[in-house]
């Protein structure tokens, strides 16, 4: 199925405008929140590993899990309310998501002077096991989102097409589960108490290798 969009005077600068700032506003507010939790629960800003899983940190579990389902809600309604059609919402999200993903990590390093390097290993998520990889990898993925994302929507914006079948998608989200695999090989390390030190590299670049090759053949194919 090829997804067309009308074309427009202005296809890009208003809704670009929007959704940066909106990201950025939402990378800035996290990471301040992030800050001031961590200083009220007695834990220095900059230490990630070991993670407490005792009774006590456990009982805010639920909290945790509603707050990365908020987060993606807050993406998700803003790719709607944007695009125009359900692949140009799902584009405008993938840009959400990597611009506030490493604004998060740029405010970080700017209230803290934490991560350290791109090598520095952060906690990605918690659930349904931790994920947990160097900063560069997760950087990476919103690099290629907000890439692709981008091209998706331009294209639909100047009235192109982008073919985006079964088999593009299926192959899209396979390369998705493959870079997710990768952040959560260390879960069990992560788990015992102990800090990861090893990143499954070859996974991760084989899975953004399968979602490149799926993005730019949807974007070929519909360009011919």
């Amino acid at each position: 199925m090829t997804d067309r969009g009308p074309r427009t005077d202005q296809p890009l600068l208003r809704p670009l405008v929007a959704v940066g700032l909106y990201s950025v506003a939402m990378a800035y507010l996290e990471a301040a929140v992030v800050v001031y939790l961590r200083q009220a629960l007695g834990v220095a800003p900059d230490v990630v590993f070991p993670v407490d899983f005792s009774a006590a940190a456990n009982s805010l579990s639920l909290i945790e899990l509603g707050r990365e389902l908020a987060t993606m809600v807050m993406i998700g309604a803003v790719g709607w309310i944007v695009g125009r059609s359900s692949l140009e919402r799902l584009a405008w999200a993938a840009v959400v998501f990597g611009i506030w993903d490493i604004g998060y990590y740029v405010f970080l390093w700017l209230f803290i002077g934490w991560p350290t390097g791109l090598g520095t290993w952060d906690l990605l998520f918690l659930l349904p096991v931790p994920w947990a990889g160097p900063v560069w990898a997760p950087v990476a993925v919103s690099l290629g989102l907000i890439g692709f994302g981008l091209a998706v929507a331009v294209r639909l914006r100047d009235g192109g097409g982008v073919r985006m079948d079964a088999a593009r998608f299926g192959l899209l989200a396979l390369g998705g589960l493959v870079v997710i695999l990768s952040f959560t090989l260390n879960a069990g390390v992560v788990i015992s108490g102990g800090t990861p030190s090893v990143f499954a590299w070859p996974v991760f670049a084989a899975g953004m290798l399968i979602g490149m090759l799926a993005a730019t053949s949807a974007l070929r194919t519909a360009s011919r």
